[in-house]
């Protein structure tokens, strides 16, 4: 699914948040966006998810502008967000969590819902095989059944972009998922991000700050620095850029 953000402009009172923003995502591509804290980065999540409404540009998916559509007709496009502390529900089984990813798609009312007939045992029923699968994919079967809120931290972020999943996104918005996250489970990851890439097809957008892993996995790499872009570009190109180095070294 082609991404296209054409100068995205986003301010609150007297701050921008992001100014003329502009950058594209081929279909099936892994673009990351970088930058310093307070870059812009989580707000430019928020303007294409909906959270936010940008005060000036476009955000073109697949030639449909998104521009002002609500949050939920966003998510129905098939684009699906893991956020930066999974914000998942905490006394809710991780097999719970992942089916109200799934809440958008399912068809069957509330009344036959409610009373668990029907539609609604088929329906569900199916759902739980798709549940399933996601839960293999990111090999959490050992948690399938614990609350969100009793899983290790490193878990519950996995948990979220499993979620994230479960809407069948064809554009996945990632938010530092390893933000927080020990060595071992930042491998484990990459090798699930790779896995997404290469088995799922999805195009990606990841916000990141580990710059080696960015290097290591990424397509292209998209730099912010006070709300606009100052490199876009192949990871072995974008790492050695001296405006790049030096928004770095400025904000250590």
């Amino acid at each position: 699914m082609a991404l296209d953000i054409q100068e995205l402009r986003l301010q609150f009172g007297g701050l921008t948040a992001l100014n003329g923003v502009g950058f594209s995502a081929s279909d099936g591509e892994l673009v990351a966006i970088v930058g310093p804290n307070g870059a812009g980065k989580t707000a430019l999540l928020n303007c294409i998810s909906g959270v936010y409404r940008p005060n000036a540009g476009h955000i073109m998916l697949d030639g449909h502008d998104l521009t002002t559509v609500s949050v939920d007709k966003i998510a129905l496009a098939r684009v699906g967000r893991a956020f930066q502390h999974a914000e998942l529900f905490p006394h809710m089984t991780v097999m719970e969590n992942l089916l109200v990813g799934r809440h958008l798609l399912m068809r069957t009312g509330v009344f036959s819902g409610a009373f668990y007939f029907g539609r609604a045992r088929q329906e569900e029923a199916r759902e739980r095989k798709i549940v399933e699968r996601i839960i293999d994919f990111f090999e959490l079967y050992r948690y399938r059944d614990v609350p969100a809120g009793d899983l290790p931290y490193g878990v519950q972020k996995m948990v979220g972009v499993a979620r994230a999943l479960a809407l069948d996104p064809k554009l996945l918005l990632l938010d530092e998922p390893s933000t927080g996250l020990m060595r071992e489970e930042k491998e484990n990851f990459a090798r699930y991000l790779l896995r997404i890439r290469h088995e799922l097809k999805l195009t990606v957008l990841w916000v990141e700050h580990d710059m080696q892993m960015v290097t290591d996995l990424a397509d292209r790499i998209v730099v912010l620095n006070y709300g606009e872009v100052i490199a876009d570009d192949i990871p072995e190109v974008v790492r050695k850029m001296p405006k790049v180095v030096e928004a770095y070294v400025g904000a250590e």
